[in-house]
């Protein structure tokens, strides 16, 4: 059956239409990969309040930002202690040490334990810390890249006290996601070596 010239002639630009509509959406700018996107994380203020005013019994002293706590890591050992981030889910793992004619092993110790993250480390930058007034000396290792932890550092005073600490992110890591924790970390550490001060 055929159909009458005029429904023929609507169908005609109908289709024209429709054609023409697919087209020009079609033809739009062509498809451009989306890059990720990250959750906004809401990080804490950096204030900060003496280590001895939360009761922990340590050999030393040294500022800490006021959202985090000190737990101790070894129930038989409470100089192994952990400086918590509950709302950031990161740790900074502490251990201290005294010094008995042993300070070349404990050195060789820290810095395996830095060195082990190099398969994973794009960089490893070192960083001297040297405070004679107050007998405190160290190294700050920065280990960039995706690493299980983005910060290690020790303290000493080369005779009687060692400190060693590692700071870890309790996920998956990712360099571009965790970049505003890590920097937030980087100035908590930097203000505790400052800070730092060995009791009597």
């Amino acid at each position: 059956m055929f159909l009458p010239a005029v429904k023929m002639r609507r169908f005609s630009v109908i289709l024209f239409a429709v054609a023409l509509l697919v087209w020009g959406v079609s033809c739009s700018r062509p498809a451009v990969p989306k890059p990720y996107g990250y959750f906004r994380i809401a990080l804490p203020e950096h204030i900060y309040h003496s280590s001895l005013d939360l009761g922990y019994p340590l050999p030393c002293s040294f500022a800490i930002n006021t959202a985090a706590t000190i737990v101790p890591a070894d129930s038989a050992n409470r100089l192994y202690f952990n400086i918590l981030y509950p709302s950031l889910n990161a740790t900074i793992h502490c251990s201290y040490l005294p010094v008995h004619g042993n300070l070349a092993g404990l050195l060789d110790d820290a810095q395996e334990m830095v060195y082990s993250h190099a398969i994973k480390a794009s960089a490893i930058p070192e960083q001297e810390y040297a405070d004679p007034d107050h007998r405190v000396w160290g190294l700050h290792y920065e280990l960039q890249g995706n690493t299980a932890t983005p910060e290690q550092f020790y303290l000493t005073d080369s005779l009687h006290h060692f400190l060693r600490a590692a700071v870890y992110i309790n996920t998956i890591p990712n360099q571009d996601s965790l970049a505003p924790v890590v920097d937030f970390l980087q100035a908590d550490v930097r203000e505790l070596i400052e800070s730092f001060r060995w009791l009597p």
